[in-house]
């Protein structure tokens, strides 16, 4: 008989496999047996695949979906810690039970393990061989992953360590020198802040407890039971950081010396994210008996049942690994966050209960929308309802559709909101049943998140579009709000609400209004008209991760409409050549997810992810075949750093397993599979309604014909419904392209678009002038007519645009387009009179990513906002601001100085001081004074001051500004040791 936690006792093997059945949640249906019979593709998983490089996954077990990732830990800090591990480390800290896969921000590692031998010195803060502390080297060649295993040796420990895992829990497997003390630490004060604590010894094999923390997720909370398979005493506690009441957060066990009984310990440790309960609960449910094979084995199988739908002939076996790698990761995340019995903590912190499905978290969806969630809808479509219905239980909860949630925090990371995308798509296509959804209450919550008043979305439905003025990132933010809109139109009118359909087709072609026809870009807006200067390559605030380059196709809902606005099918397909074969230099700021680069074109970022097939759109198939098979080829391979970028939560593994099976949908929620060959010459997979997809290729060379269940094909695309009816798609190669000859139909979705009048914009050679400025307005429609006024901003009294427009002072002009019966919102563009004979010279040289547009910015008279992201501030990077202002003449003043923001999490801080210096002539110069500011420095918020010297004397003609920077970054900031930035914007003269 074995011991169990809670006082039962179970035989140690016979209802092992039972139990797992019973919680893997592998969404099996009766055909996987049937499945098996091909290519074992789970014995080809490479989980150190996207360790290496920028990938940021983890080696470590984890079961499809599964709520542990036990892995080791071994970068706690930086961008390529984010996974907790790094395949250039060589030094392990322990191993913990939650693990993110392939995101850009770091969290999880919670409920760290750690066996040593010999004294344990306990460190304050992250453990560090150099500092002291328990970590350990272990060598690589000793290291070995597969799928739901994981090895290596601590050679400082001398200890092997193999881990394997079930849905809920963690299954350790050490085994010890001879004639050295057996110990575990654990560690509860590991990597992100400790909020509060508990851990207790239940008896001389248990060990529970709890953490809350916070990181990326600011309020996260995880509960744990630890079973140990040998009796221990306690050799040590240490109490958390101040504060928490002297509560123990670490805790060493002592095992004796085991080498008389073989050395081996094993413990099984099980994890809840709703209370101590749970986590027994969940450790009764899914006892592994402290069978190490056994629970090994199982694990293996869950990962062999969820690939056995793919099946491939004709690869190699690194082609193979690839494809299997692949697949691995898109099944990892999102993550099950309920219990055996079903409870998980609510997105408004209260328990609640998931009758007949699993709760998840983990939703990275500015990411997964694009293919990890479509290539659910074909092999996950069981699951596919429980994360429809958890993203509801948020709403629901919590008020709000999920954005990027996390451990039952929203982050609000990254932008749009794309759980609309993944509901429409579901819901379209028939996999949310009205006898368990309500379609009513989807659209609610879609609804909602359309119309909330942040990050830029009253602008947006106010104007149509975001300017820089609005919000930063304005550029993506509009695209991705109008792709999401279209989601809501389609689901809307599927549901037979015409009104809503019609508004929200509307709204999906905001994308018109940042078309700039001269640049062919979607370009960023300010004051009414383009922003100046512009340069597509530059990666700057007003784009997400990218630059305007890789948004230049940031509207694949309306991809027809928009190779229209560009010339038509050669004009488009030119533009999308240029893209992958221009300069792959970007300028501007520094971005490190931009990887992967073909000219601009981008693999290893999110929003360049469906560029590569947009020549189905122009009717050139054959090109998007050689792109997406180039992208495969080049930024894939069977290695640590075979992933160009972050995987970021399985969707570049997602776009990966698609493209190979040659389908991709640009647009989720339009029902449709652009085609091309598959990567080999035969791949099927076979879906929980029994039917098989199987497409192939015949020959070499170009695409020819192409056939789908023996009939020629005349689309160069299948609907899901076809798809999912199973059948054979026939790819024949050969010396002569005729497939994407004209077909009968084009890709692209047959919306019934309603007319809207574009946003024209002002034409003008600067936001400010001397003398006079000539402005002219225009439209990408040439049948809109356009009016105009300078007086009030309303529609009322404005007047026919005929011709160009002088202003000779200061004015805003207000205008707008008609077209038809549709009207345009209303723009204003303010010009500002600079006084004549002003002129800045700079005597310091800003960023060149915070240039404000040039000199005269900071005499503009336009003051920049509290959001600095917006462009209109000067930054200066470790040094001072210096710059003389001529006034032209001798002018009489009284009070002079200027204008200066504080945002130190973002290291811009106030100067120390402002100088002031004054001259008659420019030869000899006499000192106004020096002032200082009030700004608390520590405060976190955006603080504006203006810094200003009284003045009285005589008429001055020159003015010399100098703030000093605040240096170095102090010890308590996140950057210190950095240098700080000066923003300032405007200089003073009354």
């Amino acid at each position: 008989m074995q011991r169990l936690p809670l006082g039962f006792a179970l035989p140690a093997r016979s209802l092992l496999p039972t139990l797992l059945a019973l919680s893997l949640l592998v969404a099996t249906s009766p055909a996987a047996a049937a499945r098996r019979a091909g290519t074992d593709l789970a014995g080809h998983i490479d989980p150190f695949i996207g360790t290496g490089g920028h990938g940021h996954t983890y080696p470590g077990p984890s079961l499809p979906f599964g709520m542990v990732q036990l892995s080791p830990d071994t970068r706690l800090t930086g961008w390529d810690g984010c996974s907790g591990y790094h395949h250039s480390d060589t030094t392990v800290y322990g191993f913990s039970h939650t693990h993110l896969s392939g995101t850009g921000v770091g969290d999880y590692c919670d409920i760290l393990l750690m066996p040593v031998t010999g004294p344990v010195p306990w460190r304050s803060g992250y453990p560090d061989l150099a500092d002291g502390g328990y970590g350990s080297r272990f060598s690589k060649d000793q290291e070995q992953a597969a799928a739901g295993y994981y090895r290596t040796f601590l050679g400082d420990h001398g200890v092997e360590v193999e881990l394997t895992a079930t849905p809920r829990t963690g299954l350790h497997r050490y085994v010890f020198p001879a004639g050295r003390p057996a110990r575990v630490v654990i560690d509860l004060d590991h990597r992100d802040q400790l909020l509060d604590v508990g851990l207790t010894v239940v008896d001389d094999h248990t060990v529970a407890g709890f953490r809350r923390s916070r990181g990326w997720a600011p309020d996260q909370m995880v509960h744990f039971r630890a079973a140990f398979s040998r009796p221990f005493t306690v050799h040590g506690v240490m109490a958390g950081p101040e504060g928490l009441d002297h509560r123990t957060s670490k805790m060493v066990l002592d095992f004796g010396d085991l080498s008389p009984s073989g050395g081996e310990l094993l413990v099984q440790v099980a994890l809840s994210p709703v209370d101590a309960e749970g986590a027994a609960a969940n450790l009764t449910a899914e006892w592994a008996g402290f069978d190490f094979a056994a629970t090994r084995a199982a694990a293996r199988q869950a990962w062999t049942d969820m690939l056995a739908p793919f099946q491939v002939e004709g690869a190699t076996d690194e082609e193979l690994t690839n494809l299997a790698t692949a697949l691995y990761h898109s099944f990892l995340a999102p993550n099950l966050f309920s219990d055996v019995d079903g409870r998980y903590p609510g997105m408004d912190r209260e328990i609640h209960q998931a009758i007949g499905r699993a709760q998840y978290t983990v939703f990275s969806l500015w990411d997964t929308y694009r293919a990890t969630h479509p290539l659910f809808t074909l092999v996950q479509q069981e699951r596919t309802r429980d994360l429809a219905a958890t993203a509801l239980s948020h709403f629901r909860e919590g008020g709000r559709l999920p954005v990027w949630e996390l451990a039952g925090n929203e982050t609000d990371c990254m932008i749009g909101y794309h759980a609309v995308s993944f509901l429409a798509d579901a819901w379209l296509k028939g996999l949310l049943p009205r006898d368990t959804f309500d379609p009513d209450a989807i659209l609610k919550a879609m609804r909602d998140s359309a119309t909330r008043l942040h990050f830029g979305l009253g602008a947006y439905q106010r104007q149509g579009f975001i300017t820089i003025e609005d919000e930063p990132e304005s550029v993506s933010k509009t695209l991705e709000y109008a792709y999401d809109d279209f989601c809501i139109a389609r689901m809307a009118a599927d549901m037979g609400r015409d009104d809503l359909a019609r508004a929200f087709a509307r709204r999906s072609q905001a994308w018109r209004n940042l078309y700039d026809p001269a640049s062919r870009c979607f370009r960023p807006r300010s004051n009414g008209q383009w922003l100046k200067p512009y340069d597509p390559r530059q990666v700057d605030f007003h784009h997400t991760e990218a630059n305007g380059w890789q948004y230049r196709f940031g509207a694949p809902q309306h991809m027809p409409q928009h190779l229209a606005l560009l010339g038509g099918d050669e004009q488009g397909l030119a533009v999308l050549d240029s893209l992958f074969t221009v300069s792959d230099q970007t300028t501007g700021r520094h971005q490190p997810d931009i990887t992967g680069l073909m000219g601009q074109y981008a693999h290893g970022n999110e929003p360049s992810h469906h560029v590569a097939w947009l020549y189905h759109f122009c009717g050139r198939p054959q090109r998007s075949w050689e792109r997406v098979r180039a992208i495969l080829e080049q930024f894939y391979t069977p290695a640590p750093d075979g992933l160009i970028g972050n995987e970021d939560c399985g969707q570049m593994s997602s776009w990966y397993v698609l493209a190979a099976y040659g389908l991709y949908d640009v647009a989720p929620a339009s029902q449709q599979w652009l085609l091309v060959p598959p990567r080999h010459p035969r791949m099927s997979m076979t879906f929980e309604n029994g039917r098989t997809f199987t497409t192939r290729r015949e020959g070499e060379g170009a695409i020819e014909s192409v056939t789908w269940n023996g009939r020629e094909l005349e689309s160069s695309y299948l609907t899901h419904e076809q798809i999912m009816a199973g059948g054979e798609l026939v790819f024949r190669l050969g010396r002569d392209m005729r497939w994407g000859a004209p077909f009968r139909e084009r890709p692209g979705v047959a919306l019934d678009l309603p007319p809207i009048a574009a946003a024209p914009w002002a034409e003008a050679p600067g936001h400010s002038f001397r003398d006079s400025l000539q402005v002219t307005l225009h439209s990408i429609d040439p049948e809109a007519e356009l009016f105009w006024s300078d007086s009030q901003k309303h529609y009322l009294g404005q007047q026919p645009y005929t011709g160009p427009i002088t202003v000779t002072e200061t004015t805003d002009l207000h205008f707008h387009s008609r077209r038809g019966q549709a009207s345009s919102a209303l723009m204003t563009a303010s010009f500002h009179a600079i006084p004549a004979g002003w002129r800045v010279t700079p005597l310091t040289l800003p960023s060149r990513q915070y240039t404000a547009g040039g000199p005269a910015s900071l005499i503009d008279g336009r003051r920049g906002p509290d959001n600095w992201r917006t462009g209109s501030w000067q930054g200066f990077d470790g040094v001072d601001f210096a710059a003389e202002l001529d006034l032209g003449r001798p002018t009489p003043v009284t009070r002079l100085g200027a204008g200066f923001l504080q945002d130190t999490r973002s290291w811009i801080f106030m100067p120390r001081s402002l100088a002031v210096e004054v001259s008659s002539d420019g030869q000899e110069w006499r000192p106004v004074g020096t002032v200082g500011h009030q700004v608390p420095e520590g405060e976190e918020g955006i603080f504006r001051e203006d810094l200003t010297l009284a003045y009285d004397g005589p008429p001055v003609r020159f003015v010399r500004f100098r703030a000093q920077n605040y240096g170095t970054l102090p010890r308590w900031h996140r950057g210190a040791g950095g240098q700080a930035f000066i923003f300032v914007d405007e200089l003073l003269i009354r």
